[in-house]
C-alpha cells in the first residue's frame, strides 16, 4: 500500500487569507474529494499534514477544528474516500515549534507513527513551506496551482518540484502508470 501526504487548505479545500474558522467556511475544491477516493481505491493511504495557526491566533479552538475535519471526512465518505490521519500544527509562526511547516517535525512524527520511510512519498501542497517540509523529509514535493499555488509558482520553485493544476491532476498522474 502506498502513502500520500496532503496539505489541507488550498489542496483539498478552498483557502482563505482570513483562515478557515468554521465548518461552513470549509468548501472542497472541485474534484479534490473524488481524487482522494480514486487514490484510496488504487491502494493509497491518505494523510493530511496542515498548519492551523488560527488556533494560536484565537480564531478557532480545537473543538471547532475537529468539527471542520468531521465535515471533510463526511463529505469524503459520500464519494467513497477516506483520510487515514490528520496531523496539525496549532502553533503560530513565531512560536518556534518544529511541527509547523516549513519544518518537518510533523513529517517525522508521521514516519515514526506509521513506521515508514518517507523517501519519495508524494507530498502535495500549495505553498513554499509545504515544498520545504517535503524536501526536508526526502519526500517527493508536488505543488498544485490551487490555493496559493499560483503565487508560489510565480516566486520560483526549487529544482525537481512537480507542478499540477490541482489534486485531481496529481491523482491522474500518480495512477496513470498503474493503468498500463
Amino acid at each position: 500500500m502506498s502513502l500520500i501526504i496532503l496539505d489541507r487548505d488550498g489542496v483539498i479545500n478552498h483557502d482563505s487569507d482570513d483562515f478557515i474558522k468554521t465548518p461552513a467556511e470549509w468548501e472542497p475544491i472541485e474534484g479534490s474529494l473524488e481524487a482522494i477516493a480514486r487514490l484510496n481505491y488504487a491502494g493509497y493511504r491518505i494523510v493530511v499534514i496542515t498548519n492551523q495557526s488560527g488556533i494560536a491566533r484565537g480564531l478557532l479552538d480545537v473543538e471547532t477544528l475537529n468539527r471542520i475535519h468531521s465535515k471533510m471526512r463526511r463529505m469524503l465518505a459520500q464519494v467513497g474516500g477516506k483520510i487515514e490521519a490528520i496531523l496539525y500544527c496549532p502553533h503560530g509562526p513565531e512560536d518556534g515549534c518544529s511541527c509547523r511547516k516549513p519544518h518537518n517535525g510533523s513529517f517525522t512524527d508521521l514516519a515514526h507513527r506509521l513506521r515508514v520511510n518517507l523517501d519519495n512519498v508524494p507530498a502535495v501542497g500549495d505553498s513554499m513551506r509545504d515544498i520545504q517540509a517535503a524536501m526536508a523529509s526526502n519526500a517527493r514535493p508536488i505543488l498544485v496551482k490551487t490555493g496559493k499555488g499560483q503565487r508560489t509558482l510565480a516566486e520560483g520553485l526549487p529544482e525537481g518540484v512537480e507542478v499540477y493544476d490541482d489534486l485531481a491532476s496529481v491523482a491522474s498522474a500518480l495512477l496513470e502508470p498503474q493503468l498500463q
